[in-house]
């Protein structure tokens, strides 16, 4: 278990409610394993923007989930039990965030998620302790499924076998209006791609879409590269982050995407990210680094407004959403889940780096499927 007690240079102003003790956040991430880039670019992020706030009354715990629930759901016990933490953060994964959550906020611990965003949380199982800062899972994937419509009639389609990978393609079909020339969910973890490879050259298919964060998608855009298919593909921004351009290489050159993030955002909270985060780690952020670096910052903007040990309060500060997005506009939906823009991106070199660029927007304050089945 790693601590860090948080300090910097620049000031937050907090309310004497809020100074009144040190506020005490547990962040459960993957830094070992295929996932580590995830989550090492969240942690990175996190702790920087509470570093440059200069509140000294903030206590980080981390700790490894190493990708398993079943150790993500220890952790988050022993954090909520043993170290009293006052709120929980930083899955990357759906499966564990299904696993640590719901039990979680049953407790009345408030968690603030930085990326997963699984379905079951967005609609019925909304919790007024839950707050997603990143997206709910469909979102990204229903941006490309619209923006397909544009070049392509007959797709195939693929994502892991787990809630994140479901609501993927459940959202992709939800807006891309043409045929599918095959569909099918890989293991999570999965390494060799050699028999979807050989269905997707098959399926007489014009582009494929595909969802695989991580290692897993560095290891399938290797072997399809390799595999002289040629067929174009497509995912969301997951796909073709920041944190797995090096490793794909410049077979991911052209390739569009979408996301609610990229680093060529003009907007000043969004320079100042950049700017800082390069500075302090000596690499471009990713979109899990951006979605972090705002978890972070809601939780500062929701203490200066009220005291962490007024649920209902700083619930309420939470839910304002009073702190500059490196995405530009920013708000809640009614199940806690955002409504923002969401971008078309387009990979490319800038000199011997491979990034991302924005080309289109695909959706404008855009919510997602399942708030209406929320009955906060």
């Amino acid at each position: 278990m790693k601590r860090i007690l948080a300090a910097g240079l620049l000031g937050l102003s907090l309310s004497v409610a809020a100074q009144a003790e040190p506020v005490k956040i547990g962040v459960i991430t993957t830094l070992s394993g295929g996932g580590a880039g995830l989550g090492n670019d969240m942690r990175d992020a996190f702790t920087l923007a509470i570093k440059q706030s200069g509140n000294k009354d903030v206590e980080l715990v981390v700790e490894d989930d190493a990708q398993k629930p079943e150790l993500a759901v220890q952790i988050a016990d022993k954090m909520i039990q043993s170290d009293k933490v006052d709120l929980l953060t930083g899955i990357i994964w759906s499966n564990l965030a299904m696993a640590v959550v719901p039990n979680a906020v049953a407790q009345d611990v408030i968690y603030l998620s930085p990326n997963a965003g699984p379905s079951a949380l967005a609609g019925a199982g909304c919790n007024a302790n839950y707050f997603n800062v990143a997206y709910q899972n469909d979102n990204f994937h229903e941006a490309m499924g619209q923006y397909a419509n544009q070049d392509y009639k007959k797709i195939f389609i693929l994502a892991p076998n787990y809630p994140a990978g479901k609501d993927a393609l459940t959202g992709f079909k939800r807006y891309y209006k043409g045929e599918l020339a095959g569909e099918l969910y890989t293991q999570v973890g999965q390494t060799d791609y050699a028999a979807e490879i050989a269905q997707i050259r098959a399926s007489g298919a014009d582009s494929v879409f595909f969802f695989l964060p991580g290692g897993m998608g560095i290891a399938f855009m290797k072997q399809y590269a390799q595999s002289g298919v040629g067929i174009p593909v497509m995912g969301p921004g997951f796909s073709f982050s920041q944190d797995v351009l090096p490793a794909i290489g410049d077979a991911a050159v052209g390739v569009k995407n979408s996301a609610s993030w990229a680093k060529d955002l003009d907007n000043e909270a969004n320079k100042a990210f950049v700017t800082a985060f390069t500075a302090e780690y000596n690499r471009l952020p990713s979109i899990y680094a951006a979605q972090s670096w705002d978890t972070a910052n809601l939780i500062l903007s929701a203490l200066a407004k009220a005291s962490v040990k007024d649920k209902e309060a700083f619930r309420a500060a939470l839910k304002s959403a009073d702190f500059k997005s490196v995405r530009g506009e920013f708000s809640f939906n009614t199940n806690n889940h955002p409504i923002q823009n969401i971008y078309v991106r387009e990979v490319v070199k800038e000199g011997d780096t491979l990034t991302n660029k924005i080309i289109a927007t695909a959706f404008e304050k855009h919510g997602d499927a399942y708030a209406e089945q929320c009955k906060m």
